[in-house]
Protein backbone atom coordinates (compact mmCIF):
# COMPACT_ATOMS: atom_id res chain seq x y z
CA UNK A 1 0.00 0.00 0.00
CA UNK A 2 2.80 2.48 0.86
CA UNK A 3 4.71 1.74 -2.59
CA UNK A 4 1.67 2.21 -4.21
CA UNK A 5 1.72 5.70 -2.62
CA UNK A 6 5.01 6.68 -3.69
CA UNK A 7 4.02 5.38 -7.40
CA UNK A 8 1.23 7.71 -7.61
CA UNK A 9 3.13 10.68 -6.11
CA UNK A 10 6.10 10.13 -8.46
CA UNK A 11 3.97 10.04 -11.77
CA UNK A 12 1.91 12.97 -10.31
CA UNK A 13 4.85 14.76 -9.59
CA UNK A 14 5.96 17.58 -11.81
CA UNK A 15 9.67 18.43 -12.55
CA UNK A 16 9.27 21.21 -10.34
CA UNK A 17 6.84 19.82 -7.89
CA UNK A 18 6.85 22.10 -4.83
CA UNK A 19 8.34 20.41 -1.50
CA UNK A 20 6.41 21.92 0.71
CA UNK A 21 3.45 20.68 -0.92
CA UNK A 22 5.60 16.50 -0.49
CA UNK A 23 6.40 17.73 2.96
CA UNK A 24 3.13 18.28 3.93
CA UNK A 25 2.01 14.79 2.48
CA UNK A 26 4.63 12.95 4.39
CA UNK A 27 4.37 14.51 7.68
CA UNK A 28 0.96 13.03 8.03
CA UNK A 29 2.81 9.25 8.07
CA UNK A 30 4.00 7.31 10.53
CA UNK A 31 7.70 7.13 11.17
CA UNK A 32 8.15 3.62 10.19
CA UNK A 33 6.78 4.64 6.66
CA UNK A 34 9.00 7.50 6.39
CA UNK A 35 12.10 5.59 7.26
CA UNK A 36 11.18 3.01 4.54
CA UNK A 37 10.75 6.21 2.35
CA UNK A 38 14.32 7.16 2.52
CA UNK A 39 15.45 5.22 -0.09
CA UNK A 40 13.11 6.59 -2.95
CA UNK A 41 15.17 9.66 -3.73
CA UNK A 42 17.54 11.79 -2.60
CA UNK A 43 15.36 14.60 -2.63
CA UNK A 44 12.88 12.44 -0.20
CA UNK A 45 16.22 11.39 2.22
CA UNK A 46 17.24 14.81 2.34
CA UNK A 47 13.98 16.21 2.96
CA UNK A 48 13.27 13.90 5.98
CA UNK A 49 16.60 14.14 7.54
CA UNK A 50 15.51 18.09 7.64
CA UNK A 51 15.48 19.55 11.15
CA UNK A 52 12.21 21.77 10.11
CA UNK A 53 10.58 18.54 8.36
CA UNK A 54 11.99 16.26 11.84
CA UNK A 55 9.46 19.37 13.55
CA UNK A 56 6.84 19.46 10.84
CA UNK A 57 6.28 16.09 11.70
CA UNK A 58 6.11 15.93 15.60
CA UNK A 59 3.91 19.10 15.22
CA UNK A 60 1.30 17.37 12.94
CA UNK A 61 1.74 13.93 15.55
CA UNK A 62 0.48 15.90 18.98
CA UNK A 63 -2.29 17.83 17.26
CA UNK A 64 -3.82 14.43 15.90
CA UNK A 65 -5.56 12.48 18.44
CA UNK A 66 -5.32 9.45 16.26
CA UNK A 67 -1.50 9.57 16.55
CA UNK A 68 -1.62 9.45 20.14
CA UNK A 69 -0.22 5.66 21.26
CA UNK A 70 0.11 3.94 24.85
CA UNK A 71 3.70 2.89 26.20
CA UNK A 72 3.87 0.37 28.79
CA UNK A 73 6.22 -2.15 30.27
CA UNK A 74 6.47 -4.76 32.47
CA UNK A 75 8.95 -5.76 35.37
CA UNK A 76 9.75 -8.93 37.06
CA UNK A 77 13.16 -8.10 38.67
CA UNK A 78 13.78 -11.10 40.16
CA UNK A 79 13.66 -13.12 37.93
CA UNK A 80 15.07 -10.16 35.52
CA UNK A 81 12.03 -9.81 32.84
CA UNK A 82 12.04 -6.13 31.22
CA UNK A 83 9.61 -5.85 28.38
CA UNK A 84 8.42 -2.89 27.00
CA UNK A 85 5.29 -2.90 24.81
CA UNK A 86 3.23 -0.17 22.54
CA UNK A 87 -1.07 -0.11 21.74
CA UNK A 88 -3.13 2.79 19.80
CA UNK A 89 -4.64 4.54 22.74
CA UNK A 90 -7.99 4.33 20.97
CA UNK A 91 -7.82 0.07 21.24
CA UNK A 92 -5.87 0.18 24.17
CA UNK A 93 -9.01 -1.02 26.48
CA UNK A 94 -9.59 -3.82 24.20
CA UNK A 95 -5.61 -4.44 24.23
CA UNK A 96 -6.05 -4.72 20.49
CA UNK A 97 -2.91 -3.74 18.10
CA UNK A 98 -0.42 -3.94 21.09
CA UNK A 99 3.23 -4.83 19.88
CA UNK A 100 6.05 -5.29 21.92
CA UNK A 101 9.23 -2.76 20.94
CA UNK A 102 13.04 -3.80 20.45
CA UNK A 103 15.01 -2.73 23.18
CA UNK A 104 17.95 -0.22 22.68
CA UNK A 105 21.01 -2.93 22.04
CA UNK A 106 23.03 -0.77 24.26
CA UNK A 107 22.01 -2.35 27.66
CA UNK A 108 20.79 -5.57 28.82
CA UNK A 109 16.88 -5.47 29.52
CA UNK A 110 16.48 -6.06 33.04
CA UNK A 111 16.38 -4.06 36.07
CA UNK A 112 15.00 -1.25 34.26
CA UNK A 113 12.32 1.56 34.57
CA UNK A 114 10.87 4.24 32.15
CA UNK A 115 10.18 7.52 33.74
CA UNK A 116 8.78 9.75 31.19
CA UNK A 117 8.15 10.30 27.22
CA UNK A 118 8.77 13.52 25.76
CA UNK A 119 8.09 14.35 22.00
CA UNK A 120 8.15 10.89 20.93
CA UNK A 121 11.66 10.07 23.26
CA UNK A 122 11.83 7.75 26.47
CA UNK A 123 14.15 8.17 29.51
CA UNK A 124 14.58 4.86 31.08
CA UNK A 125 17.13 3.93 33.79
CA UNK A 126 19.20 0.85 33.71
CA UNK A 127 20.08 -0.50 37.24
CA UNK A 128 23.28 -2.56 38.05
CA UNK A 129 21.14 -4.42 40.93
CA UNK A 130 18.13 -3.37 42.16
CA UNK A 131 19.67 -0.88 44.47
CA UNK A 132 22.25 0.55 42.41
CA UNK A 133 21.48 2.45 38.78
CA UNK A 134 23.97 1.82 36.26
CA UNK A 135 22.88 4.86 33.80
CA UNK A 136 20.60 6.89 32.16
CA UNK A 137 19.35 6.40 28.51
CA UNK A 138 17.73 8.65 26.29
CA UNK A 139 15.81 6.33 23.11
CA UNK A 140 13.63 7.02 20.37
CA UNK A 141 11.70 3.41 20.31
CA UNK A 142 10.43 4.88 16.82
CA UNK A 143 13.64 4.85 14.88
CA UNK A 144 15.52 2.72 17.62
CA UNK A 145 18.06 5.27 18.12
CA UNK A 146 19.33 5.88 21.85
CA UNK A 147 22.23 7.66 23.82
CA UNK A 148 23.64 7.30 27.13
CA UNK A 149 22.71 10.30 29.36
CA UNK A 150 25.51 12.18 31.48
CA UNK A 151 25.36 10.34 35.26
CA UNK A 152 23.52 12.41 37.85
CA UNK A 153 25.09 14.23 40.73
CA UNK A 154 22.38 13.58 43.27
CA UNK A 155 22.27 10.04 44.95
CA UNK A 156 19.26 7.95 45.22
CA UNK A 157 18.36 7.26 48.78
CA UNK A 158 14.43 7.61 48.50
CA UNK A 159 11.78 7.94 45.53
CA UNK A 160 12.46 10.06 42.43
CA UNK A 161 10.63 11.85 39.58
CA UNK A 162 11.74 13.25 36.35
CA UNK A 163 10.34 14.97 33.45
CA UNK A 164 11.56 16.42 29.88
CA UNK A 165 10.46 19.39 27.64
CA UNK A 166 11.80 21.53 24.99
CA UNK A 167 12.47 24.94 26.40
CA UNK A 168 11.53 27.25 23.41
CA UNK A 169 13.89 30.12 24.78
CA UNK A 170 17.41 28.42 24.33
CA UNK A 171 16.55 25.47 22.07
CA UNK A 172 17.37 22.84 24.52
CA UNK A 173 15.57 19.81 25.74
CA UNK A 174 15.97 19.94 29.37
CA UNK A 175 15.07 17.18 31.95
CA UNK A 176 14.46 17.64 35.37
CA UNK A 177 15.35 15.11 38.02
CA UNK A 178 13.24 15.48 41.58
CA UNK A 179 14.22 13.37 44.91
CA UNK A 180 12.77 12.87 48.18
CA UNK A 181 15.49 11.95 50.02
CA UNK A 182 14.99 9.39 53.17
CA UNK A 183 18.05 9.60 54.38
CA UNK A 184 17.84 13.42 55.06
CA UNK A 185 14.22 13.18 56.58
CA UNK A 186 12.58 13.26 53.14
CA UNK A 187 14.00 15.99 52.51
CA UNK A 188 13.42 17.53 48.99
CA UNK A 189 16.39 18.20 46.36
CA UNK A 190 16.80 18.44 42.80
CA UNK A 191 19.09 18.91 39.87
CA UNK A 192 18.34 19.87 36.07
CA UNK A 193 20.27 19.05 32.24
CA UNK A 194 20.59 20.79 29.60
CA UNK A 195 21.36 18.31 26.80
CA UNK A 196 23.43 20.87 24.98
CA UNK A 197 25.47 21.63 28.39
CA UNK A 198 26.24 18.02 28.91
CA UNK A 199 26.27 17.60 32.43
CA UNK A 200 23.85 17.92 35.68
CA UNK A 201 23.92 20.97 37.89
CA UNK A 202 21.98 21.10 41.42
CA UNK A 203 19.08 23.83 41.71
CA UNK A 204 18.03 25.33 44.67
CA UNK A 205 15.98 24.08 47.07
CA UNK A 206 12.24 25.23 47.51
CA UNK A 207 12.30 27.83 50.50
CA UNK A 208 9.21 26.53 52.01
CA UNK A 209 9.05 22.85 50.95
CA UNK A 210 9.92 20.72 53.71
CA UNK A 211 9.42 17.08 51.78
CA UNK A 212 8.06 16.44 48.65
CA UNK A 213 5.21 13.90 48.00
CA UNK A 214 6.62 11.50 45.08
CA UNK A 215 4.78 8.37 46.16
CA UNK A 216 3.07 6.96 43.09
CA UNK A 217 4.99 9.47 40.88
CA UNK A 218 7.32 8.49 38.37
CA UNK A 219 7.11 11.18 35.53
CA UNK A 220 6.42 15.01 36.80
CA UNK A 221 3.22 16.76 35.35
CA UNK A 222 4.18 19.52 32.54
CA UNK A 223 1.33 21.94 32.32
CA UNK A 224 2.51 25.85 31.21
CA UNK A 225 5.85 25.46 30.70
CA UNK A 226 6.36 24.16 34.31
CA UNK A 227 6.85 20.96 35.85
CA UNK A 228 4.69 20.14 38.81
CA UNK A 229 4.43 18.07 42.07
CA UNK A 230 3.32 17.77 45.33
CA UNK A 231 5.07 19.79 48.17
CA UNK A 232 4.35 19.99 51.84
CA UNK A 233 5.38 22.21 55.03
CA UNK A 234 2.33 23.37 56.91
CA UNK A 235 -0.14 21.81 54.49
CA UNK A 236 0.11 20.30 51.29
CA UNK A 237 0.18 22.37 47.87
CA UNK A 238 1.46 22.39 44.45
CA UNK A 239 5.01 22.80 43.35
CA UNK A 240 5.99 24.42 40.26
CA UNK A 241 9.24 24.54 38.52
CA UNK A 242 9.11 27.03 35.36
CA UNK A 243 11.51 25.23 32.85
CA UNK A 244 12.35 28.47 31.26
CA UNK A 245 12.95 30.39 34.12
CA UNK A 246 14.00 27.79 36.90
CA UNK A 247 12.04 29.33 39.16
CA UNK A 248 9.59 27.70 41.57
CA UNK A 249 6.14 28.64 41.82
CA UNK A 250 3.25 27.73 44.38
CA UNK A 251 -0.33 26.34 43.36
CA UNK A 252 -3.29 25.78 45.90
CA UNK A 253 -4.67 22.27 46.00
CA UNK A 254 -8.66 21.74 46.07
CA UNK A 255 -9.64 22.75 49.76
CA UNK A 256 -10.84 19.33 50.25
CA UNK A 257 -7.69 17.97 50.30
CA UNK A 258 -5.10 20.71 51.18
CA UNK A 259 -5.11 19.75 55.26
CA UNK A 260 -5.93 15.96 55.11
CA UNK A 261 -2.96 13.14 55.72
CA UNK A 262 -4.24 10.81 52.37
CA UNK A 263 -2.48 9.90 49.29
CA UNK A 264 -2.42 12.58 46.52
CA UNK A 265 -0.63 13.83 43.51
CA UNK A 266 -1.16 15.36 40.66
CA UNK A 267 -0.87 14.94 36.94
CA UNK A 268 -1.51 16.51 33.12
CA UNK A 269 -4.86 15.63 31.17
CA UNK A 270 -5.66 17.08 28.19
CA UNK A 271 -2.70 19.84 28.81
CA UNK A 272 -4.78 20.67 32.10
CA UNK A 273 -3.10 20.54 35.99
CA UNK A 274 -5.41 17.54 37.44
CA UNK A 275 -4.77 16.82 41.16
CA UNK A 276 -6.23 13.49 42.67
CA UNK A 277 -6.36 11.86 46.14
CA UNK A 278 -7.57 8.75 47.44
CA UNK A 279 -8.54 8.04 51.09
CA UNK A 280 -8.52 5.46 53.23
CA UNK A 281 -10.70 5.07 56.34
CA UNK A 282 -12.72 2.26 57.81
CA UNK A 283 -11.47 -0.56 55.48
CA UNK A 284 -13.20 1.90 52.63
CA UNK A 285 -11.07 3.94 49.71
CA UNK A 286 -12.29 7.00 48.17
CA UNK A 287 -10.71 8.64 45.08
CA UNK A 288 -11.37 12.19 43.56
CA UNK A 289 -10.65 13.63 40.66
CA UNK A 290 -9.94 17.25 40.26
CA UNK A 291 -9.30 19.73 37.00
CA UNK A 292 -7.92 23.18 37.45
CA UNK A 293 -9.71 24.81 34.71
CA UNK A 294 -8.48 28.01 34.91
CA UNK A 295 -4.66 27.43 35.83
CA UNK A 296 -3.13 28.73 39.25
CA UNK A 297 -6.79 30.08 40.50
CA UNK A 298 -7.55 27.76 43.77
CA UNK A 299 -11.35 28.12 43.04
CA UNK A 300 -10.90 27.36 39.58
CA UNK A 301 -10.70 23.54 40.81
CA UNK A 302 -13.44 21.35 38.97
CA UNK A 303 -14.18 17.75 40.67
CA UNK A 304 -14.14 15.77 37.52
CA UNK A 305 -15.32 12.46 39.83
CA UNK A 306 -15.51 10.59 43.20
CA UNK A 307 -15.35 6.74 43.31
CA UNK A 308 -15.81 4.67 46.60
CA UNK A 309 -14.93 1.26 47.51
CA UNK A 310 -12.06 0.84 45.47
CA UNK A 311 -9.88 -2.55 45.57
CA UNK A 312 -7.46 -0.43 44.91
CA UNK A 313 -4.73 2.17 46.90
CA UNK A 314 -3.16 4.44 44.21
CA UNK A 315 -4.83 5.20 41.14
CA UNK A 316 -2.95 7.41 38.94
CA UNK A 317 -4.51 9.21 35.77
CA UNK A 318 -2.96 8.90 33.03
CA UNK A 319 -5.13 9.75 29.69
CA UNK A 320 -8.61 10.85 28.68
CA UNK A 321 -10.53 9.02 26.23
CA UNK A 322 -13.18 11.03 23.49
CA UNK A 323 -16.15 9.46 25.72
CA UNK A 324 -14.52 11.27 28.99
CA UNK A 325 -13.17 7.71 30.21
CA UNK A 326 -10.13 8.18 32.22
CA UNK A 327 -7.61 5.86 31.75
CA UNK A 328 -5.34 4.90 35.21
CA UNK A 329 -2.44 3.45 36.17
CA UNK A 330 -3.20 1.03 39.72
CA UNK A 331 -0.91 0.52 42.34
CA UNK A 332 -1.65 -2.29 45.11
CA UNK A 333 0.61 -2.40 48.03
CA UNK A 334 1.91 -5.07 49.51
CA UNK A 335 1.67 -6.58 46.02
CA UNK A 336 3.93 -7.21 42.83
CA UNK A 337 2.12 -5.78 40.46
CA UNK A 338 -0.12 -2.96 38.93
CA UNK A 339 -3.16 -2.95 36.78
CA UNK A 340 -5.11 -0.62 34.12
CA UNK A 341 -8.36 0.57 35.18
CA UNK A 342 -11.17 3.40 33.70
CA UNK A 343 -14.82 4.54 35.50
CA UNK A 344 -16.11 1.10 33.82
CA UNK A 345 -13.70 -1.14 35.61
CA UNK A 346 -10.44 -2.83 35.19
CA UNK A 347 -8.75 -4.29 32.15
CA UNK A 348 -5.75 -6.24 31.01
CA UNK A 349 -2.97 -5.17 29.13
CA UNK A 350 -0.39 -7.82 30.17
CA UNK A 351 -0.04 -10.41 32.35
CA UNK A 352 -1.24 -9.64 35.97
CA UNK A 353 1.44 -10.47 38.40
CA UNK A 354 3.53 -8.13 36.71
CA UNK A 355 4.91 -4.82 38.00
CA UNK A 356 3.81 -2.57 35.12
CA UNK A 357 3.37 1.59 34.34
CA UNK A 358 2.62 2.84 30.81
CA UNK A 359 2.82 6.79 29.79
CA UNK A 360 1.05 8.44 26.63
CA UNK A 361 3.23 8.35 23.83
CA UNK A 362 4.12 10.03 19.95
CA UNK A 363 6.01 8.84 17.46
CA UNK A 364 8.65 11.55 16.31
CA UNK A 365 11.58 11.65 13.68
CA UNK A 366 13.33 13.47 16.56
CA UNK A 367 17.15 12.02 17.13
CA UNK A 368 19.14 11.77 20.49
CA UNK A 369 21.93 12.01 19.12
CA UNK A 370 21.76 15.40 18.14
CA UNK A 371 20.49 16.54 20.93
CA UNK A 372 23.18 16.29 22.70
Amino acid sequence: MLMEIVDQLNQAMPVHFQEDILANILCRLPVRSLLRFKCVSKLWKTLIDEPHFRMMHLNHAKNDKNSQNFLFYQLRPMEAIFSIYCCPLSSATLAEDVRELDFPLIVEPRFCQVYCCCDGLVIITVYDNLAECHRLLLWNPSTRESIVLPTPKLSLNGICCLGMSFDSNTGDYKILRILEDRNQGRKARGEILALKSGSWRKIDEHPDVFQYILLGMHSLAYIQGAFHWVGFSRNYFVVSFNISHEVYGEIPLPEQISMSYIDIGVSELEGMLCAYSNVHHQGENTFKLWMMEDYGVQESWNALFCITDLNIDIPVPKYVFANGEVLFWCIYYGRAENSYWTQNGPFTLLPRGLRQNGFVFIESLISPRLLA
